[in-house]
């Protein structure tokens, strides 16, 4: 089975929860914003929309008023520079909407990825 991409937030948590690797991509996201000094302490009993929506505050936040350290979070992360680059900054609220879901994608990998070849 290769990994496929989910096409949205929803989708990707819901494929995390059925695959039960909800909880590791909770674990994983509070472990790199932890390492990029940013932490955010994400509770393993979070419902998916409460982690859409404190993704969301936290990144807008960082977005609107400590830009270095978003990009460190990016980095650390490993997000895509290429797809950060293709969104649409003038609007913050979407702009912070659509990083959420490109962080949640690509922790979502690495726990998908580290589950298949452990």
């Amino acid at each position: 089975m290769n990994f496929i991409t989910p096409k949205s937030t929803d989708l990707l948590l819901s494929e995390a929860e059925t695959e039960n690797l909800y909880l590791k991509l909770i674990e994983q996201i509070n472990k790199d914003f932890n390492l990029a000094n940013e932490g955010i302490d994400l509770p393993l009993s979070l419902l998916p929309n409460e982690i859409k929506l404190q993704l969301h505050e936290k990144i807008y936040r960082l977005i609107q008023y400590k830009f270095a350290e978003y990009l460190n979070l990016l980095y650390i992360i490993d997000v895509s520079e290429e797809e950060i680059k293709k969104l649409d900054g003038s609007d913050l609220v979407i702009l912070a909407e659509q990083v959420v879901f490109l962080i949640l994608k690509r922790e979502w990998q690495k726990v998908w990825f580290r589950n298949k070849y452990k």
